[in-house]
């Protein structure tokens, strides 16, 4: 209770502050309604009104501003509408017996959520086989790690359309391949970073002291590089994991899929519907929460077993 109070508080004063929001987002739309119903709005027209600020607009038709919390497209949701567009795309298709609906979030997430584990996994690969050449070899550390940085500056909306085009340019017609590839590439960068850190972290003292045991390479790398490393591997997979998520979203707006968490989002853009837009990122936000939960429990038994504090 003494950590769900804070958590609980900060989560109200979201809600506050979003309810708040949504009267300026949406009292453009709401007055044009109001206008076209017949009721009498201050100044007439939609374009005079969008020389007005919002909160001029406001104060003018204060008797219209609810009509923002009930739009059917509003520019910006209630929490209620969002979690009620959730309940259609997701509860209600449990309850119908259909929770892998094409229709449903469950649905599209399990397909994101492919794509994120592929590309995880690849990243993580990568990252840990990285750092250990860096930790390892002089050489891979004056070269691959500038490299890795650099890598890090390439806005991804970018860089996605490339790893699009490159990948069917070989053959793959797999639509899964490139967005695992751009998930690996996002989580690829803080896997290598920590792990750096992580395999690094013995002090020199403990290194010295193995090898008056005449302890190999290998045995220095499995007995205390290794083990010193663990929870800097686990800090690392929790970002890298939202990071792949972010990655494979991302990764479905530019080939045109029409499932998974970014085409909803996408279609939700091109067909005008908000509602499925913030669904759909409300369920990311879940899924992202998930998978870095089950993450941080799996930390926690880990360190425990071998003996450190989680």
């Amino acid at each position: 209770m003494r950590s769900l109070l804070p958590v609980l508080t900060v989560l109200a004063v979201i809600v506050g502050i979003w309810y708040l929001a949504v009267a300026p987002m949406n009292v453009r739309v709401a007055l044009d309604q109001a206008e076209r119903a017949g009721a009498e709005v201050m100044p007439e027209g939609s374009v005079p009104r969008r020389a007005v600020s919002v909160w001029r607009l406001m104060a003018q038709n204060s008797e219209h501003v609810g009509l923002g919390y009930a739009l059917e497209r509003p520019r910006l949701p209630t929490p209620a509408q969002v979690g009620g567009e959730l309940w259609r795309t997701t509860g209600e298709m449990i309850q119908k017996g259909r929770p892998f609906s094409k229709r449903g979030l469950i649905y599209h997430g399990w397909i994101t959520l492919q794509s994120t584990l592929w590309g995880f996994l690849l990243g993580t690969s990568l990252g840990i086989a990285g750092a250990v050449a860096i930790v390892y070899s002089r050489t891979a550390d004056l070269s691959l790690m500038p490299w890795a940085i650099i890598s890090q500056t390439i806005p991804i909306v970018a860089l996605a359309p490339m790893i699009i085009v490159l990948t069917s340019q070989v053959g793959v017609e797999s639509r899964g391949v490139p967005k695992a590839i751009i998930s690996a590439y996002l989580c690829f960068f803080p896997v290598l970073v920590g792990m750096v850190k992580g395999l690094r972290a013995p002090q020199p003292s403990e290194l010295d002291l193995l090898r008056t045991y005449n302890a190999s390479g290998l045995q220095s790398f499995l007995m205390l590089r290794l083990p010193a490393s663990v929870p800097y591997l686990f800090t690392s997979l929790k970002v890298g994991i939202a990071a792949a998520l972010v990655g494979t979203i991302v990764g479905e707006l530019p080939t045109g899929a029409i499932s998974g968490l970014g085409a909803r989002i996408l279609i939700g853009d091109q067909f005008g519907t908000p509602l499925a837009i913030w669904s759909a990122l409300f369920a990311a936000a879940v899924l992202a929460g998930t998978l870095v939960s089950l993450l941080d429990v799996t930390q926690r038994v880990t360190l425990r077993r071998m003996g450190m504090q989680a």
